[in-house]
């Protein structure tokens, strides 16, 4: 019985060491974790990865820029990372956004444009200890220097020669000093510029319309202008046709300059001749001619059947004969 009782014992206690062993790992490994955590928030134990650097502030205050690849420790309370740079290509676009922003060209026109420079640092003593937040003073001076080159060009030539304006953009990157006698981007910043590119370059939709309806104005006038041309020299030749068909028909008779108000009298009623035959209905022509020139008269038709229409045109007739008999005569008064 006794010995039951002592076996009973033995367990327990050696259940209440697995317990006690048990907790104290758990408590520990829990220690562990939280220290691990809090070396790894404060960047206690950092890491430099390929292509990137760190600058990093020491005790004394000095800046130093750690570049080699691999794990670093550091003071977790003298000193402090204050940057991560990285050392590739990068992109910098312009407004610091990839939508097109709008810009006044020369002229006062509004235009929307979005572009992009390419670069990457070359020397981190410039560009991370001697600049106070780089990448927000590189922003501001390069949208400065892309909309003074673009606002100088009127809107056309941002259309048109997107190419050139494109090269004068990123020469004016490359070599051209902030401020007149100033450093350039890439001195000021220790850093490269690798290209630029216009993205997009366009008019605001209603620019698009009142361009549209320009243009259409624009060759309405064009299609006016070419046809009253065409009319112009239309008349300009039948204007000589009929000159050369006048002189023909003085040399054929052979009339002088004594003849010429004869001649017009003819031709005015061969006119009024060719009026009657393209409207013979409704109307009764009188040609009547003597030797002072009197003009022929049309006179409306009476009231009345076609019986007085006929006994009208047959009376004009024989006036009309009468009237060419006249001008005859007064063309030959020795007869």
């Amino acid at each position: 019985m006794e010995d039951r009782q002592v076996h009973k014992l033995l367990q327990r206690s050696r259940v209440k060491g697995l317990l006690k062993r048990f907790f104290w790992l758990i408590l520990f490994t829990t220690l562990i974790y939280y220290a691990l955590g809090l070396v790894y928030a404060t960047k206690t134990i950092y890491k430099v990865r390929r292509n990137y650097a760190v600058i990093l502030e020491d005790l004394s205050g000095q800046r130093r820029v750690v570049k080699e690849v691999g794990w670093h420790m550091r003071p977790p309370i003298f000193s402090r990372l204050e940057l991560e740079v990285p050392l590739m290509n990068q992109p910098l676009y312009l407004g610091g956004k990839q939508q097109p922003e709008r810009i006044i060209s020369r002229g006062n026109v509004a235009l929307w444009t979005s572009a992009m420079m390419t670069w990457r640092i070359v020397d981190l003593e410039r560009w991370g200890i001697e600049n106070q937040h780089p990448l927000q003073l590189l922003q501001n001076d390069f949208d400065g220097i892309v909309k003074d080159v673009m606002q100088s060009r009127r809107v056309d030539d941002l259309i048109s020669e997107r190419e050139q304006i494109k090269k004068q953009i990123f020469v004016a990157l490359k070599a051209r000093g902030i401020n007149e006698g100033g450093p350039t981007l890439e001195q000021k910043y220790g850093i490269e510029v690798v290209s630029f590119v216009l993205k997009d370059t366009r008019y605001g939709d209603k620019l698009v319309e009142a361009s549209e309806e320009k243009k259409r104005r624009e060759l309405i006038a064009e299609a006016e202008n070419y046809a009253a041309d065409q009319e112009a020299s239309r008349i300009r030749k039948l204007y000589q046709a009929y000159r050369e068909s006048v002189g023909a028909f003085r040399t054929e008779l052979g009339m002088g300059a004594e003849g010429d108000a004869i001649l017009m009298d003819f031709l005015n009623q061969q006119k009024w001749a060719a009026a009657y035959e393209k409207n013979l209905k409704g109307q009764n022509t009188f040609v009547l001619n003597n030797a002072k020139g009197a003009m022929p008269v049309v006179l409306p038709a009476p009231e009345g059947g076609a019986g007085t229409g006929e006994h009208s045109d047959g009376r004009g007739a024989k006036n009309q004969k009468s009237g060419v008999r006249q001008a005859l005569g007064a063309a030959n008064p020795a007869d």
